[in-house]
């Protein structure tokens, strides 16, 4: 198996949380997300009615607004079986968590850990709609080991995304990588422009992504938040060959 990082020019920043086996540094990681996605086709959410409604044949504010009414009895129920999921594996109290609903959005509010649960059209086919579900503000890496947030989490994320407080200097990744000829099993591949590369990693089963701003993880399989990170860590432990790439995540 192999890890692919594509990795582009610019920096933003962000935000990320602390406790873990080999911790992350803030100084360099500025936020943390676990993101999953779903979808299928407009017409068969619930609240489509054949021969009252048209299929969405573009991306707008109208469509988009149209969308949230389709989905509202979906995205009701997958939002309130989280929270009561939730509420009921971790042990939660009223004030430790809460529910906003205003289709095509749900956000779920926990002391640990906040999700969002989010509908929206397909760009490239707007007939279809992408369900994403993101998990930001994870406090304690330790709360994902445990038994109950391992239930409710099971299958519910196929990414990890870490936003950088540097951005990433490609040419001078690329450099890095080439100077190795190999050695710790990295590689590396890039257009002519250096827009962006990717880079090889033996032994990880995820590809990698890196907008400059961002370093995304993308799995074959949804997996628990715990099981993302242990494979991040394993990408940041063989990056440790090399100071320049040891610091592009710390």
């Amino acid at each position: 198996m192999i890890v692919d990082f594509v990795l582009a020019g610019a920096a933003r920043g962000g935000l990320l949380a602390p406790s873990m086996a080999g911790p992350i540094p803030s100084s360099v990681i500025a936020s943390m997300s676990f993101v999953g996605r779903s979808g299928g086709a407009v017409k068969t959410l619930g609240g489509f009615k054949k021969g009252h409604h048209s299929v969405p044949d573009a991306v707008n504010a109208t469509t988009h607004a149209f969308l949230g009414r389709l989905c509202a009895t979906e995205l009701a129920e997958e939002a309130e079986r989280l929270f009561q999921e939730a509420r009921t594996a971790l042990g939660y109290k009223r004030k430790d968590i809460s529910l906003t609903l205003t289709a095509p959005l749900a956000t779920l509010v926990a002391k640990d850990f906040s999700v969002e649960i989010g509908y929206t059209l397909e760009d490239a086919d707007p007939a279809r709609y992408v369900v994403t579900t993101t998990m930001r503000e994870l406090r304690d890496f330790e709360v994902a080991r445990r038994d109950g947030f391992a239930r409710v989490f099971a299958r519910g994320f196929a990414e990890i995304v870490f936003e950088l407080k540097r951005g990433a200097q490609v040419e001078a990744v690329i450099d890095a990588i080439e100077a190795l000829d190999g050695e710790g099993g990295l590689s590396v591949r890039y257009p002519s422009d250096y827009s962006d590369c990717t880079i090889s990693v033996e032994n990880v089963d995820a590809s990698v992504r890196c907008t400059g701003a961002t370093l995304e993880m993308v799995f074959p399989r949804n997996g628990a938040p715990a099981e993302l990170l242990d494979a991040f860590l394993a990408v940041r432990e063989a990056f440790q060959i090399s100071k320049a790439l040891a610091g592009l995540i710390g």
